[in-house]
């Protein structure tokens, strides 16, 4: 008994010697978290008393939470313990309680301090503070936004829409007109506004730009309703076609692949929740103008930023820049439709935001042509308050800063393309030997510019 008050003595006094800051310090808690980096969390704990698991550090000393209860009860009580033997009884997980004296003097020779000790005021409190930290976490966690049944259904649907509408395996594309490429011109890309009347051999810019043949974008026409258009994605619409049209070699294979593309968009739209509600007028119109702002959203999932390519499938389905040159259209479209793939992309959108902004770019009350504006702005909105609930319920930070912002942004960069694309088009369609190599579908979709 006199060794274990010796050594009591001894921290005691040196006790006396640490500052008041940090003695409040020390009291404010029971337990300290580990030191960082001093303990290596795949090495098993050991409590320096029994040696049995630990627990982590308590009253100062790493031990499990038996020798943790034992010191403080002993504190507490201010027990006198006897050692029965020599007062050097060795303490292991099986014998600790054959000897309280040659314990606590274990507790107190590894550091264990009754300073660390909380009064039952004091436990009060730290129970009080867990207990209303829970419950602000509780009343946290009920506030945050959560997406309703309806919402996750709404999402279901267009997943399921894009699932039926998009062919990972491209294996349609084989359907098509073949690609001709020519190797006069597979180096050059033009400046012009009317790439139809340029010569591709003379300017070489065949370098980190790519292309895909979805990347035509109709400006909204004038408000006509379709005549022959059908709202049905599984007619054929590609003919085939046998002039030799030397400037414009992938232009036939192009107009198939928009085509079968504008179908494909067709079908997603008329799984939209909503879209059927509105008049065949109304959904014409939105078709008309947002059909291929919605391909090139469509043909981000085949972008590849590495060499700035479509890759759709095999080599003869990869697309750059030099292919879409060869069908009539210039760089002054070209140029900032990488740039948009390119930082639609980097957004790294799950598929459920991907296939909500293709909703939203369909259901623009802005469209020419919309009769029942009022109509389909309450099914965008419904489909832009679900986007920005799931953003904030399931986009991580930070992907999610401003995400739904730069979402929206590139609705914006889609409109300016749909102009530059009108103009481009019109090019090209007031030429009758270019003009007939389009599809039905694609001149009563973009308009047919031959009177």
């Amino acid at each position: 008994m006199s060794q274990l008050c010796s050594s009591w003595d001894l921290h005691q006094q040196s006790m006396a010697y640490l500052p008041d800051a940090e003695m409040e310090t020390m009291a404010a808690s029971t337990s300290l978290p580990d030191p960082a980096g001093e303990f290596d969390r795949n090495v098993p704990r050991i409590c320096g008393v029994c040696g049995d698991r630990a627990t982590g550090f308590h009253f100062n000393a790493m031990t499990c939470e038996g020798c943790k209860g034992f010191f403080r009860r002993s504190m507490k009580r201010k027990a006198m313990f006897t050692c029965p033997f020599n007062g050097d009884c060795k303490i292991t997980k099986d014998n600790r309680r054959h000897c309280q004296a040659c314990r606590l003097k274990r507790c107190v020779d590894i550091g264990m301090m009754k300073e660390f000790i909380l009064t039952d005021e004091e436990v009060q409190r730290k129970r009080e503070m867990i207990l209303k930290r829970k419950e602000e976490e509780a009343l946290k966690e009920s506030l945050k936004p959560k997406l309703s049944e309806e919402q996750q259904k709404v999402i279901d649907i267009l997943l399921e829409a894009h699932h039926k509408t998009f062919d990972t395996t491209y294996s349609d594309f084989n359907k098509f007109r073949p690609p001709v490429r020519s190797k006069a011109s597979s180096r050059t890309a033009t400046h012009s506004s009317c790439g139809v009347s340029q010569d591709f051999s003379s300017e070489d810019s065949n370098d980190v730009f790519g292309s895909d043949a979805f990347g035509a974008f109709p400006e909204p026409m004038e408000p006509q309703m379709f005549s022959n258009l059908d709202l049905s994605e599984e007619s054929d619409e590609s003919p085939s076609m046998s002039i030799e049209l030397p400037h414009l070699p992938m232009l036939p294979h192009l107009a198939d692949l928009v085509s079968y593309s504008i179908q494909k968009v067709i079908g997603f739209a008329k799984m939209i929740p909503g879209f059927r509600d509105l008049t065949a007028e109304d959904q014409i119109a939105l078709l008309k103008s947002s059909a291929i702002e919605v391909i090139m959203l469509r043909s981000n999932q085949s972008f590849t930023m590495e060499d700035m390519s479509w890759t759709c499938g095999s080599n003869d389905f990869k697309y750059k820049v030099s292919d879409v040159t060869q069908a009539g259209h210039s760089m002054e479209l070209l140029e900032p439709l990488v740039k948009f793939q390119v930082g639609l992309k980097k957004l790294n959108l799950h598929e459920e935001e991907h296939v909500l902004l293709m909703a939203i770019c369909i259901l623009s009350p802005d469209r020419p042509g919309v009769q029942d504006t009022s109509l389909v702005e309450s099914i965008q909105d419904r489909l832009s308050d679900i986007l920005q609930t799931y953003i904030r319920c399931r986009h991580p930070p930070p992907g999610s800063r401003l995400l739904y912002a730069k979402m929206i942004q590139k609705l914006a960069d889609l409109r300016s393309l749909n102009e530059e694309h009108s103009k481009q088009y019109r090019c090209l369609s007031f030429q009758p030997e270019h003009s007939m190599q389009l599809t039905p579908l694609v001149l009563e979709v973009f308009g047919n510019e031959i009177s």
